[in-house]
């Protein structure tokens, strides 16, 4: 089995279960030794995301907003909004892994190990979709994600934008989601939808921390200064830290942000 080629067919899987089941027997094969790394692979550049036949894509805005937490129309809202940005996880780890060749394996060995997570907190949160009567698909979605990694093309911005930036920024979200829902009255649903979230923020720490180790190497590589961060993030995101009152400072540290960086990014002293 050809690690890039196998990686551009299961990225291009538009069923989700199918794509999923896909990647299982990649995985497998790989950490059973089983697949081989093409000495020259040029990859291709996506022109729409793998969900396009699955989801109706609107304009950020247009998407539906959660409305009232305790009825199970904004419950499949709000489930529908974070599985869509795991099911583009999933993608976006499986990306990070074929797009970038020639990097050392432990680098393959964390995106696939992060795409695994992505897919088991997919079907976590899929799960409870259905217990609700609907299914991925069922709400418009944005394609957000998926443009973040059309634009990155390059390891060290993939690894600024993605991890660092994108998924970092749900580690400040998701508490936040966590405090409104417990202040709820008490509903079994909520109660589920919490303790997937819980796992969701405990393994996403992780997930940033591996971009955070890629990031640095690339700098290093480029003989670049970690504070290039924010001279990306400013290109793509130029109003990127005006909102950050509200860091999960502790969940930052523990994936490998400076106390430098986040006291930029709250302009003032959190740690």
């Amino acid at each position: 089995m050809n690690f890039y080629k196998e990686l551009e067919l299961i990225l291009e899987v538009q069923d989700p279960k199918v794509k999923i089941k896909a990647f299982e027997v990649f995985y497998k094969a790989y950490k059973d030794g089983h697949v081989e790394f093409e000495k020259e692979y040029k990859p291709k550049e996506f022109s729409e995301p793998s969900y396009i036949s699955t989801c109706r894509v609107v304009n950020p805005q247009d998407v539906p907003r959660r409305s009232n937490l305790t009825t199970k129309e904004g419950q499949t809202i709000l489930l529908h909004a974070i599985l869509h940005i795991e099911y583009s996880a999933i993608d976006l780890a499986l990306d990070a892994a074929y797009r970038f060749s020639h990097m050392p394996k432990p680098y393959y060995d964390d995106w696939l190990e992060v795409a695994e997570d992505e897919v088991r907190h997919f079907l976590m949160l899929e799960k409870l979709l259905n217990e609700l009567g609907a299914s991925y698909g069922a709400i418009e979605v944005h394609n957000a994600l998926f443009e973040a990694s059309q634009r990155t093309q390059t390891l060290i911005e993939r690894m600024a934008v993605v991890p660092r930036y994108l998924e970092a920024n749900g580690l400040d979200a998701t508490p936040m989601i966590l405090e409104k829902l417990k202040r709820l009255p008490k509903n079994e649903m909520l109660e589920k939808i919490v303790d997937a979230l819980k796992i969701i923020l405990h393994e996403e720490i992780n997930h940033v921390k591996k971009g955070n180790i890629w990031f640095n190497w690339a700098c290093e590589a480029q003989g670049k200064s970690i504070d290039f961060y924010f001279e990306i993030i400013d290109k793509y995101y130029p109003q990127g830290f005006l909102r950050a009152k509200n860091l999960n400072t502790d969940a930052r540290k523990e994936a490998g942000f400076s106390c430098k960086e986040l006291n930029f990014m709250a302009k003032k002293e959190v740690c």
